[in-house]
């Protein structure tokens, strides 16, 4: 053998037979669990025999080569569909809708030709005569060999069948994008398999070159790994990412069993078993109807009980395809101090920040419409204006702080009386405000008053030790002899209160 068929015989055989070890290597180690990546494998495997088949056979003299090809590549080829539509089936989720005693076995049945053409001393599905061209060693076609072929070719179609319906049941844009391309691949190799199986190009391309629609059908596999989720692993730098980010993660089943959460979704609900807690029982029925439905999810808010505590979460998610079913994947992220912010900006704008009463423009807001319902319903209506007495004193000598502590007792109280009369506020400094509506008399309205001084007397405030006592001035008007619009009861109400204070410190 001189060195140029030495190189020829390389390139033609070795670099394929690296190409299918470096292809079964890769698709293993990526999940040796999975049947798919077993059979891919296999399917490596199987190719690496063929080419190894015709790389030995060239170096021997050309009589060998009938035995070779019967025993050994031909054999070795009919495991090749068996194969084919296992990896193929298994990927469009056949398994789910064939009956079990068909599935896989029935895939395997062309198996029983291997034992005929090895018992048999007839040309059943190759030729027993060869002759050479150049340095390639060439078998004369016979009738078996070109109904192996076209059964082969056949075979193919079938392929295409399995493989549109697994797109029909593809739930995801990205499942029915794998799907298209391996059906890309599959017509282009039966092309292949027609144009170098049933035409021989002796003396220019190396026999039996069909079996190299195996590389095309491998590249066509490794661009479906590199493009999309396909047949692969989840690598490290993906992996660190999962598990560093800040935000929850969650793979969640469509069914709404959590399969996977990062170790801050763990932290996020760690009262609840993420393991055995289905994700729809977390959340509403108008979220479990989205994912149900397949529908965006983006800026979703949802509140979330963690435990007894309730979380304010805001979710993105996503579809996706894993192990060939469709998921959700879906970050959540704990709004929960925001929305209190939010709330406590709104809760503010009507309310005093102190004392947590509602501030004068609520209370106007809400006095006016008391008095049109009682001014339709003919009802008496009530305003109590109060101002704390030697408030200032207090504040001098015990501090801002003490004065605060004062204000929020007699809020306290005030806010109690009111709360099933009316509604009571704080307009500013130590005045605080409540209107009674449908009053029923002056003596109702004096009996609050009493009411509310005795308790500001009686529950006495305890300050560093020191029991700081309230004392107030009053002043009340009535609609609507005293006014029928809030300004006016108000203004009333104050000035009946600086008579009460001049009348006091004459006394």
């Amino acid at each position: 053998m001189n060195t140029s068929e030495v190189w020829t015989y390389s390139l033609a055989y070795l670099l394929p037979i690296l190409f299918f070890v470096y292809m079964g290597t890769d698709v293993i180690v990526r999940n040796s669990k999975k049947v798919e990546h077993r059979l891919l494998s296999l399917t490596a495997i199987v190719y690496i025999l063929l080419f190894s088949e015709e790389y030995i056979r060239h170096q021997l003299p050309i009589s060998y080569s009938p035995e070779l090809v019967a025993f050994w590549f031909s054999n070795v080829g009919i495991v090749m569909p068996g194969l084919g539509f296992h990896f193929l089936s298994k990927f469009a989720g056949m398994e789910k809708i064939m009956p079990k005693y068909l599935y896989p076995g029935i895939f395997y049945l062309p198996l029983a030709v291997i034992i005929v053409n090895t018992l048999s001393s007839q040309e059943v599905i190759s030729s027993s005569r060869f002759f050479q061209e150049g340095v390639w060693k060439y078998p004369v076609y016979n009738l078996q060999y070109y109904i192996a072929l076209s059964v082969s070719i056949f075979i193919s179609c079938f392929y295409l069948l399995v493989l549109y319906v697994g797109k029909a049941r593809a739930s995801t844009r990205e499942h029915k994008a794998i799907f298209n391309l391996l059906i890309t691949g599959v017509v282009l190799c039966t092309f292949w398999h027609v144009a170098f199986g049933y035409f021989q190009f002796a003396g220019t391309l190396p026999p039996y070159s069909y079996i190299y629609g195996g590389v095309l059908w491998c590249s066509f596999l490794r661009l479906a790994m590199i493009r999309f989720d396909f047949l692969n692993f989840v690598t490290k730098r993906y992996e660190k990412l999962f598990n560093l980010n800040p935000a929850a993660i969650l793979l969640v089943e469509l069914s709404g069993k959590i399969k996977e959460a990062n170790p801050s979704a763990r932290h996020l609900f760690d009262h609840i078993d993420l393991d055995r807690e289905p994700f729809h029982k977390l959340v509403n029925d108008e979220l479990q109807d989205r994912i149900r439905d397949e529908k965006e999810i983006k800026d979703y808010e949802a509140s979330i009980y963690n435990g007894s505590a309730r979380l304010e979460a805001l979710i993105d998610g996503d579809y996706v395809s894993v192990d060939n079913e469709p998921h959700m994947i879906m970050i959540v992220r704990d709004v929960t101090a925001q929305k209190e912010s939010q709330e406590e900006i709104r809760f503010l704008a009507y309310h005093d920040p102190l004392t947590r009463l509602p501030n004068r423009r609520y209370f106007y807001e809400r006095l006016n419409e008391a008095i049109r319902k009682a001014d339709e319903n003919r009802l008496g209506l009530a305003v109590i204006l109060i101002d704390l007495d030697r408030f200032k004193e207090t504040n001098d000598r015990y501090g801002h702080e003490a004065g605060d502590e004062v204000l929020r007792h007699a809020a306290r109280i005030i806010a109690e009386t009111a709360e099933t009369l009316g509604m009571a506020a704080r307009l500013g400094g130590d005045e605080f405000v409540l209107f009674i509506r449908h009053a029923p008399s002056n003596a109702f309205v004096e009996e609050t008053i009493r009411r509310i001084q005795s308790r500001l007397t009686e529950e006495e405030l305890q300050y560093r030790g020191q029991s700081l006592t309230v004392h107030m001035s009053v002043g009340a008007s009535f609609f609507p002899q005293d006014g029928t619009d809030g300004d006016t009861l108000l203004m009333n109400a104050d000035k009946a209160m600086y008579r009460v204070k001049r009348a006091g410190k004459a006394g």
